[in-house]
């Protein structure tokens, strides 16, 4: 399994400042960009898979929800999670 507990840890202790603090934005915008990723290299070798195109289109709906929250809601924590992550944007 490509995303395990001790994945979502690290991804959380890196981005949400605390690997129990699951529910900052910056957490939960780098879980989708790294979910993202995987579906992409997913959907590349597997141009038919119209399940996973779907998920990955409304995973990519959710983060850019969060993005737009965070940008009205603090411009500098924005500004701070695009670089990090390198979104473009």
């Amino acid at each position: 399994m490509y995303l395990n507990s001790e994945k979502k840890k690290e991804i959380f202790a890196k981005h949400g400042g605390a690997a129990t603090n699951t529910g900052s934005s910056e957490a939960q915008i780098a879980l989708f960009s790294y979910r993202i990723s995987h579906l992409t290299e997913h959907l590349k070798k597997n141009r038919k898979d119209y399940g996973t195109q779907r998920a990955l289109q409304l995973l990519v709906g959710k983060r850019r929800s969060l993005l737009d929250y965070l940008k009205n809601k603090d411009i500098e924590r924005y500004r701070a999670i695009v670089k990090e992550l390198g979104l473009r944007r």
